[in-house]
């Protein structure tokens, strides 16, 4: 058998990258993506089950995650729901920080913070994060300097327009060529800020200024829309999954798989879950499934007839 698990991944990615930088560790995704568990310490979230409004009960539902095989952990402290309304910087560090806090000081794990105000991502820094989630993708001033003097993996993320009004009307002529070359754009800008391109990810945005045949185009070609970055795909539950099952937020654990299916053959790094267990076993299968695919082609041999 020629090769190793991770040189057959490597071969599978769409782009040749060999990991993640995050200040203080480095990342790989050799064989499928990494699972980010979703904590909303928020009372308002899009989906019930992942409201944790209260610290102690979010260090539980965080620690709960990784047990089940979370790889890092992504907590927001506000709604960016469709139609959600903006809180107040200091309600959002008020909600953030203790979790944050409490959560650092027992695991290891890396810990991302979902945050477009630059305010409190230079405060969740302090505190260890190790990622800022910036669906904003820099729309704060602040943000991109206050990243580049940071050590502090980044993901940039697609959005037309704002939470409030983002799903009023969205429009594009090619959903691809149009996310793609936007989030190039926003790279740019954050390498001009001082942010080396080995600690970004970049994520289409799915459900934020979209609607359902956008989304699917975007799913479709991942591999086109990260353009050879590390790509971070966010499906979990989503309007989309409901738009084509007709099943509410509570019920749409198998159309988010199906989503993770598509992120997965497309390379992507991280996916951002709610359902950590169920993503994980989901993956692994389909990993293995892919390496003994793998192993069959590295094992495999033609013969060639005899000469004469």
């Amino acid at each position: 058998m020629s090769g190793n698990r991770d040189d057959r991944a490597r071969r599978r990615s769409p782009y040749p990258i060999s990991g993640w930088d995050l200040g203080r560790l480095r990342l790989h995704a050799p064989a499928r993506p990494l699972v980010m568990g979703i904590l909303n310490v928020t009372p308002d979230s899009f989906y019930p089950g992942s409201r944790r409004p209260e610290p102690d009960a979010a260090v539980d539902q965080a620690l709960a995650m990784i047990a089940a095989g979370a790889e890092l952990l992504d907590m927001g402290a506000e709604s960016t729901r469709p139609g959600a309304e903006p809180v107040p910087d200091a309600q959002e560090q008020d909600r953030l920080l203790p979790v944050l806090e409490g959560l650092r000081g027992q695991t290891d794990v890396p810990l991302s913070v979902d945050t477009r105000r630059a305010s409190t991502a230079g405060l969740a820094i302090e505190a260890g994060a190790d990622v800022i989630n910036d669906i904003g993708a820099g729309r704060d001033p602040g943000m991109l300097p206050l990243l580049g003097r940071s050590r502090a993996g980044v993901v940039l993320m697609h959005m037309q327009g704002e939470p409030d009004s983002m799903q009023r009307d969205p429009r594009y002529d090619d959903p691809v060529a149009e996310v793609r070359d936007w989030l190039e754009d926003r790279v740019t800008a954050a390498v001009a800020a001082g942010v080396d391109e080995n600690r970004v990810l970049v994520d289409p945005g799915l459900g934020f200024g979209k609607l359902l045949p956008h989304n699917l185009a975007l799913l479709a070609d991942l591999r086109r829309v990260a353009a050879g970055r590390r790509l971070l795909v966010g499906a979990s539950r989503k309007s989309f999954v409901g738009a084509i099952t007709g099943a509410g937020v509570d019920d749409r654990l198998p159309g988010s798989l199906a989503a993770l299916a598509a992120a997965h053959a497309a390379g992507a790094m991280v996916v951002r879950v709610h359902d950590v267990a169920a993503s994980v076993q989901f993956l692994d299968v389909l990993a293995a499934i892919a390496e003994a695919g793998d192993d069959e082609a590295d094992e495999s041999v033609v013969e060639q007839p005899p000469g004469p």
